[in-house]
């Protein structure tokens, strides 16, 4: 295991026990060298005020590298982010379309979104068919 792979292991651990400024400290410099799961991890901390004050334009920056790079779960937050208006404007078409490119990595908690969404015509056309279908894949992906 090489340095950048032990902070990051360290960084996550801290983030897990809650110990947010040791998370922030280790993994801060691995999300400036573009390592996706330190900025979804940053991402989250400025989203949520984890050990700092709540910071939804830093959030937004760090969780939009992270899912730029393919991250789920990051495209996951960004949806929600889009969704909720937390950090961005509002647009659900945006978190539509955030959500599907973690669903089509198989993440759950986007497929079960994307079937709420269909269901109740939000960001799409009511489409029961299409929600019942996502909520079958996350059904199965659970």
């Amino acid at each position: 295991m090489n340095d950048t792979d032990f902070d990051l292991q360290s960084g996550i651990a801290a983030f897990e026990a809650k110990d947010f400024t040791s998370a922030l400290r280790l993994l801060s410099p691995l999300a400036d060298d573009g390592i996706a799961e330190a900025q979804y991890r940053m991402g989250m901390m400025f989203q949520n005020g984890l050990g700092r004050v709540k910071n939804g334009e830093q959030g937004v920056r760090w969780m939009r590298a992270a899912a730029n790079q393919g991250h789920a779960y990051a495209q996951h937050g960004l949806g929600v982010m889009y969704l909720y208006g937390e950090g961005v404007e509002k647009n659900e078409a945006s978190a539509l379309e955030w959500f599907h490119r973690a669903a089509g990595q198989g993440l759950p908690g986007a497929q079960m979104t994307l079937g709420m969404m269909y269901e109740n015509g939000q960001g799409v056309e009511k489409n029961e068919v299409e929600a019942r279908r996502w909520y079958n894949l996350a059904d199965e992906n659970s």
